[in-house]
């Protein structure tokens, strides 16, 4: 028993067989043999990062409609197969069990959040725009056309394309209204 226990140690492997670089066969256990990547056999699609904007390129690992794996990708102009921390965190951000999956409400002046269907809370927000609209749209003032709304305000991401952007200003501006209106800038 004593023998066959040494005999499976990489090091008495290297001293019999005279590798002592410690690399290759000698210095591989049964396990490590046989071992495989985490998405091997998986379909990979590509895809661009969501976070900040810059475009960084990912590689998405999915098997059987579950998600595997997602790594930097090596072929993109813009990050070379690198991720930032968000970046490289993307596969835990969708899979954590703590991940909310639900919408979660505070009414005014509650000290508690309640979970709310999504469609509730999308009635809600279209509800409140409109709300604000109706009642503080200004089409003119001293004989002047207006045609703003200065109680309501969007705040934008910067992940969002020049396109998104360009739809949401004159949504927003012209449709609504607004005239507070910002964007996070892009690195």
């Amino acid at each position: 028993m004593l023998k066959d226990l040494l005999g499976r140690w990489p090091v008495v492997k290297q001293m019999q067989t005279g590798s002592w670089r410690g690399t290759g066969e000698v210095a591989m256990s049964e396990r490590s043999k046989t071992l495989v990547p985490k998405h091997f056999g998986a379909e990979v699609t590509k895809s661009i990062c969501p976070y900040c904007g810059v475009g960084c390129g990912q590689l998405v690992f999915h098997k059987k409609n579950k998600l595997i794996s997602i790594e930097g990708d090596p072929q993109s102009p813009i990050s070379r197969g690198h991720l930032c921390p968000k970046g490289a965190d993307t596969f835990e951000l969708h899979t954590h069990p703590a991940r909310l999956k639900t919408v979660k409400h505070r009414r005014p002046f509650s000290k508690e959040w309640e979970e709310l269907p999504l469609e509730q809370a999308m009635d809600m927000v279209a509800d409140r725009v409109w709300q604000c609209h109706e009642n503080h749209f200004v089409e003119q003032q001293d004989g002047q056309w207006l045609m703003q709304n200065k109680r309501m305000a969007h705040l934008g991401g910067a992940t969002l394309d020049n396109e998104e952007n360009y739809l949401i200003k004159k949504l927003f501006t012209g449709g609504l209204g607004m005239v507070c209106l910002s964007n996070q800038a892009r690195i």
